[in-house]
């Protein structure tokens, strides 16, 4: 899967955040049949391959018939994933090079993703934050729950400055039952404090994959001209010749994003740095691949 059904301009333009999660959800499964993952979605959903020891009974034949493997059913208290999606939406996240934002990238991404997981039967919860919680919804794998939660994102909008570590400590202590957390955010806070929250979760035995989003500006630094830069969360305002300070400007960006990975990587947490032009249908198969691992 290479390639993005709709593009950014047109999602962009869909009122309603329900029917963008909708379109690019289906638009992702349907090219994950044309793709190498082909028979992949069966996997996952509701059945699991064959092993030594499991029971003949729970063998689903028709699967057998069609793929000429074997898959036993898997029961619904063993399907069912318990996520939870965080949303950073400080004001940082209002930051835009282009046509879209990183938190309006976040928050159709986040919507794609609730939806996925809804229609998969796996109870999905949401939390957004900035320098505190502002919304929390408790994972339940309901349909009706869908609008509630789609509701929530959509009204999100930058406020405040980011206390990344903070938040992520609250919720580890806040959840009794392990499960998945899904952090949706640019990082731009402390990277030492902001590993330290996550590996909290891992500490309780939580899986966690982090997607890190970036605008293109951010990691290329392309200005032309003389440029104005305005701290997003403290109105800080500097003047500056882009290319007089590109080389080091790059340099402790990529080192920052090269220190994420591999904290991450020695902390077994999955990191994805991401950027408001990378397809939809790239990151929700890195939400399957990671919950097929999980059985």
């Amino acid at each position: 899967m290479n390639r993005q059904l709709l593009s950014e301009e047109v999602i962009a333009k869909l009122d309603k955040f329900k029917l963008r999660a909708r379109l690019i959800v289906e638009g992702f499964m349907v090219g994950l049949h044309k793709s190498p993952y082909h028979g992949f979605s069966v996997e996952f959903s509701d059945h699991r391959q064959y092993n030594p020891g499991d029971s003949v009974r729970d063998i689903d034949w028709k699967v057998y018939g069609k793929t000429n493997r074997y898959y036993i059913r898997r029961y619904e208290e063993e399907t069912n994933l318990k996520s939870y999606i965080l949303i950073d939406h400080s004001q940082s996240m209002s930051y835009s090079s282009g046509k879209v934002s990183k938190l309006e990238f976040a928050k159709t991404f986040a919507s794609a993703l609730a939806y996925l997981m809804v229609n998969q039967q796996d109870a999905m919860g949401i939390l957004s934050f900035n320098d505190r919680i502002t919304n929390y919804l408790p994972p339940r794998a309901a349909k009706s729950y869908l609008d509630i939660v789609l509701k929530t994102i959509a009204g999100l909008t930058p406020e405040n400055k980011t206390m990344t570590a903070d938040v992520l400590h609250h919720l580890a202590e806040r959840i009794n039952k392990r499960g998945l957390i899904i952090l949706i955010s640019d990082l731009i806070d402390d990277p030492e404090k902001i590993i330290a929250g996550l590996q909290h979760f891992r500490h309780k035995k939580n899986e966690v994959i982090v997607f890190h989003i970036q605008d293109k500006q951010e990691y290329a630094f392309d200005f032309q001209a003389e440029t104005e830069f305005v701290d997003a969360e403290t109105k800080e305002k500097i003047t500056v010749n882009p290319w007089l300070i590109k080389k080091e400007y790059l340099e402790e960006y990529e080192n920052t994003i090269e220190y994420f990975k591999k904290q991450c990587y020695e902390g077994r947490i999955e990191y994805n740095a991401i950027s408001t032009e990378t397809p939809y249908d790239e990151l929700l198969l890195q939400y399957l691949l990671k919950r097929s691992k999980l059985y």
